[in-house]
């Protein structure tokens, strides 16, 4: 930051003016833990990632990435005391990650909610801090890398709550029609990614995909 002489006003570079832009956006964010990890073969919350459970390492990243609440759309059999974060249960039972979604988007005090799956290991904060700064509130963001869309590392507006319960209602739990949709409707909007991106929305879904982190 600088100050000109002659007027007295302080003036940002443009990447000082997107980090404030990131800094000042007020959300809330959630992690999608509540899947059946059956190709898993276990729970991916307790994997370990440098001695790191899965699901705090994605809760500090939410964090690190500026969220001001952050909720664990969890499984009604597990215990998630050890871990810091307000838990919201399916009201969809058996609905999938949309239903975690819907539950964030009806729990949360912010306008805008960062969805992040608990599998997307490789996740940076510095991603994430990325699709805030080119969040303009209230309208959400997602990324779409290499022509594929990425719904569960994306931000959604509370006010697309009504559409994900239409949605789940009808009987549709795809998430990336829930993502085109709230597109269609102005309630979000897809930012392209470049391809150097796409290994952060590589999920571990089976013991052979999974991979130290880069960071």
């Amino acid at each position: 930051m600088r100050t000109n002489r002659k007027s007295g006003v302080e003036t940002r570079k443009p990447a000082q003016v997107r980090l404030t832009a990131a800094l000042d956006q007020i959300f809330s964010a959630v992690i999608l833990a509540g899947g059946n990890s059956s190709r898993m073969g276990r729970d991916k919350v307790w994997l370990e990632v440098d001695g790191q459970r899965l699901l705090a390492r994605q809760l500090e990243r939410v964090r690190a990435a500026g969220a001001a609440e952050v909720f664990i759309s969890g499984r009604a059999d597990t215990d998630y005391s050890e871990f810091s974060g307000q838990v919201v249960w399916d009201q969809f039972v058996g609905a999938g990650p949309l239903a975690g979604i819907e539950r964030a988007l009806a729990a949360a005090a912010s306008p805008l909610v960062l969805v992040l799956a608990v599998d997307l290991a490789t996740m940076s904060a510095d991603l994430l801090r990325r699709l805030v700064a080119s969040c303009p509130t209230p309208v959400g963001v997602v990324p779409r890398v290499n022509g594929q869309l990425e719904p569960l590392a994306a931000i959604y507006p509370k006010s697309a709550h009504v559409l994900a319960c239409a949605q789940l209602e009808g009987g549709n739990f795809a998430v990336r029609d829930f993502a085109e949709r709230c597109g269609q409707r102005g309630l979000s909007r897809i930012i392209e990614l470049p391809a150097r991106d796409a290994p952060h929305f590589a999920n571990w879904n089976s013991p052979a995909e999974i991979k130290p982190p880069t960071n």
